[in-house]
């Protein structure tokens, strides 16, 4: 390798030029690599019929001593001449003192008929010649020429086919087919033709690269051309945009950048290489020297564009400068801190990516600087919009049990998530309603419970960015209960001691559970749960005590709620009654008034009491009130015989154990004339009625006007309107006796004086005593009919015994 000067007006003619400036104006350094001989055909073909020569040229730069040539690796000869004669087939080389061997070229001496030739090699550029020759002892008539198995031209008997300058579309496989005269066709080998590249594009350099506007520069348009075409003179062009800096053999051009002004952009340069004539021509790429250009205010773009962006979303934020030198530093900044930097080396800009999350909302802005001083963009605002997240529904209730007619707030909050958020409640998926948060936070929403709202509680929460549901939350809303009701299911229309009666006790409303308790004159009987709502029974076999009034409570731990009071009344059946005799003597005697007492010891009144003598009714009594009836019968002598009584209160009569009784007659007559005893009775009762009227006006008075009388003989008391029955003789003993007196018929005369209750004291001082009635009873016992008698009247009765043995009947209660 050496080093050599070369003047630029000195045509670049070598292998290979690379231009080198130096520090001397006006000169450049030329590097020439070792090279290596280059052998030359003549004639210029590889394929030759046998027999004839081909002679070989070895080339190189400058005289030599001696060549030395090689067939394969045989030696051929050494001789101080250049060329060589060959006529035998193989791969033939040479070799130059102190160079190293050339490249091979391989000759095939052929046997064949026809043979296309064609050069060894071909450049852009380079004439092109094809022959289809025959052999010397063959004369051919026509020849075809075939590129690439088509048929490209018909050569007739002109042998050659030539192309002036050679390029890449002549690349392809050529053969010639060729006939004589009525008689044999031959086809020739195949060659395959590539053209070569000449040179390859220029390449423009700049020294120095980045040169000050208006200090010089030297261009330098850089190409190879091959050994084989070392002869080849190129012509260099250069340009300043489309303006021609000059042109000449020379391989650089010295000249200066111009200044900028304002928002010029700089020049570009270029250059231009061609051969001569200009057959191939090629122009380097265009170079834009990059002066130091201060930098212009770069601007700022952020992707995705727009001032709304989406948490979780990339970023990109671009920063160019339209205008200034490299290398520029760009430096991004959210507010006043800085996010990160990064350098270019053109007019690309730099670019800055970041995840956005709720912080980077806020002002964005960058710089650009090459040396010259900061310059800033515009600034651009971004909001970064956070999805509301999944929102927390909480419940507020004024006890710990939701109950009907309670407020309860239900709460609904996002944690997290850009505002205005509308935020929805949901009953079982139906919306109860919305509220907007436009600050961000959360909201509330009251509901005043009825019973159905009991179920799964849900809210949402949007913000445009998708809607967020909550967990669901149950809540059952708790009824009190109602006054319950209480009923009685009785097995006949009347209880009856040993009757099961049910008590069933309901609410109407109330969550289960529900306690409920039975009670009996406020005093507990028992309790029963209905677990699943509803009402309970309890069941009570009745006795006598538990006649009264009953009233059930219903409970599920919000108060308890009594029913209305229900009376019963439990019917106790008479018992079987006892009969009793009072007579006046230990013997009855015709003639005596027994009483006959009827009483049973348990039963609910009223109770109805019969007597019987030997299964014949005598009479009936009620006792209104319970207790016994007595029965007063006059003895005659058919009286005797079994007495009993019977007791009914509507649950069936129970008869009472027969009790005997014997009455004995008396001796003497007691007939005589019926009017000789109505006579005497009648003037009795003149006596008795004077007798009544003094004991009814001098006897003490009750209360409200009504004579006193014996409670143990007053049939009632309720109706101060009954009258009041006196046995007379029980007052005092006045018993006359009248013999002969109706002694048969027992006939008993009744007197009766009626009072007046506005004025009685009037009324006993009548002279006539009022009103004064005799009645004749018809015969048989206990069967005297009252007369009527007018209303708010006090009636006496007495009556007086005949001389025969009466029947005298009362009923006493």
């Amino acid at each position: 390798m050496h080093e050599q000067l070369l003047d630029f007006d000195r045509p670049c003619t070598y292998p290979y030029c690379q231009w080198n400036p130096l520090h001397q104006a006006g000169h450049v350094q030329l590097h020439a690599p070792v090279s290596k001989p280059v052998i030359s055909l003549q004639p210029p073909w590889t394929l030759i019929f046998k027999g004839e020569a081909v002679t070989l040229t070895c080339h190189i730069a400058g005289d030599k001593k001696w060549y030395r040539w090689y067939l394969g690796t045989k030696i051929l000869r050494e001789i101080p001449a250049n060329t060589l004669q060959v006529q035998d087939s193989g791969e033939y080389k040479c070799e130059i003192q102190g160079l190293p061997q050339s490249d091979g070229v391989s000759l095939t001496f052929s046997p064949a008929k026809l043979i296309l030739h064609a050069p060894p090699s071909v450049f852009e550029g380079d004439p092109l010649t094809l022959m289809c020759r025959e052999k010397p002892d063959l004369s051919l008539k026509t020849r075809t020429l075939y590129k690439n198995d088509n048929e490209l031209i018909d050569l007739g008997k002109n042998p050659s086919f030539h192309i002036k300058h050679a390029g890449l579309k002549d690349n392809g496989e050529y053969r010639c087919t060729g006939s004589e005269t009525h008689c044999c066709s031959f086809s020739s080998n195949a060659v395959r033709i590539q053209v070569q590249e000449l040179f390859p594009r220029p390449i423009l350099r700049a020294n120095p690269p980045s040169p000050i506007p208006g200090e010089p520069v030297i261009l330098t348009c850089e190409t190879q051309l091959p050994p084989q075409k070392s002869d080849v003179q190129l012509r260099f062009q250069f340009f300043r945009d489309d303006w021609n800096l000059g042109s000449g053999w020379k391989g650089s051009l010295r000249t200066s950048v111009p200044s900028i002004v304002g928002n010029e952009d700089p020049s570009h340069y270029w250059c231009e290489a061609s051969t001569v004539p200009s057959s191939v021509s090629k122009s380097s790429q265009k170079l834009q020297l990059p002066a130091w250009v201060p930098v212009s205010r770069p601007v700022l773009t952020l992707s995705p564009p727009g001032p709304q962006a989406v948490e979780g979303d990339w970023l990109m934020l671009s920063c160019q400068a339209q205008r200034g030198s490299s290398q520029i530093l760009y430096q991004f900044y959210r507010g006043d801190v800085p996010l990160g930097s990064s350098s270019a080396t053109s007019a690309g800009g730099a670019s800055f990516s970041v995840i956005l999350t709720a912080e980077h909302s806020g002002t964005y802005f960058c710089t650009a600087d090459n040396g010259f001083g900061p310059q800033r963009s515009d600034p651009k605002s971004l909001s970064v919009t956070v999805p509301a997240s999944r929102p927390v529904l909480t419940l507020r209730a004024p006890r710990t049990r939701a109950v009907v007619g309670d407020t309860v707030e239900f709460r609904c909050e996002a944690q997290r998530g850009s505002p205005p958020i509308l935020y929805k409640f949901y009953l079982e998926d139906v919306i109860l309603g919305s509220s907007w948060a436009p600050s961000g936070g959360g909201v509330s929403f009251n509901l005043s419970l009825t019973a159905e709202h009991s179920g799964n509680y849900a809210c949402e929460a949007d913000n445009g960015l998708g809607a967020q549901r909550s967990e669901e939350t149950s809540l059952s809303v708790t009824v009190p209960v109602s006054h319950p009701i209480l009923t009685f299911r009785v097995p006949r229309a009347q209880a009856v001691v040993g009757d099961v009666v049910e008590l069933h006790c309901e609410a109407q409303s109330g969550s289960p559970p529900i306690l409920y308790q039975f009670y009996h004159e406020d005093v507990t009987l028992g309790s029963n749960s209905a677990p699943s709502g509803g009402g309970v029974s309890f069941n009570l076999s009745l006795t006598a005590e538990h006649s009264g009034n009953y009233s059930c409570e219903a409970n599920n731990g919000l108060g308890p709620q009594r029913s209305k009071t229900m009376p019963l009344s439990v019917t106790v059946p008479a018992s079987r009654p006892v009969l009793t005799l009072r007579v006046p003597r230990t013997q009855a005697v015709v003639g005596d008034m027994v009483e006959l007492r009827c009483e049973a010891q348990s039963g609910s009144p009223p109770i109805l009491y019969r007597f019987y003598l030997e299964d014949v009714i005598l009479g009936s009594s009620s006792a209104p009130s319970g207790g016994g009836v007595s029965f007063n019968l006059s003895l005659t002598a058919e009286r005797s015989g079994n007495y009993s009584c019977e007791a009914d209160n509507g649950l069936g009569a129970q008869r009472s154990e027969a009790v005997s009784l014997s009455v004995t007659g008396l001796t003497g007559s007691r007939s005589g004339p019926v009017a000789t005893g109505v006579a005497g009775g009648l003037l009795s009762v003149a006596g008795l009625v004077v007798m009544a009227l003094l004991l009814y006006c001098c006897l003490p008075r009750r209360a409200g006007g009504r004579p006193t009388s014996d409670p143990s003989r007053s049939p009632s008391h309720s109706d101060p309107q009954e009258p009041t029955y006196y046995n007379v003789p029980g007052w005092m003993e006045l018993q006359p006796v009248y013999g002969n007196v109706n002694p048969k018929a027992g006939d008993v005369v009744y007197s009766e004086v009626r009072i007046q209750e506005g004025n009685r004291h009037a009324a006993a001082s009548n002279s006539s005593f009022g009103l004064l009635r005799t009645y004749l009873p018809s015969h048989g016992p206990a069967t005297s009919q009252q007369p009527s008698r007018p209303q708010h009247s006090s009636v006496i009765y007495s009556q007086v015994k005949v001389a025969s043995p009466p029947v005298s009947t009362a009923l006493r209660s």
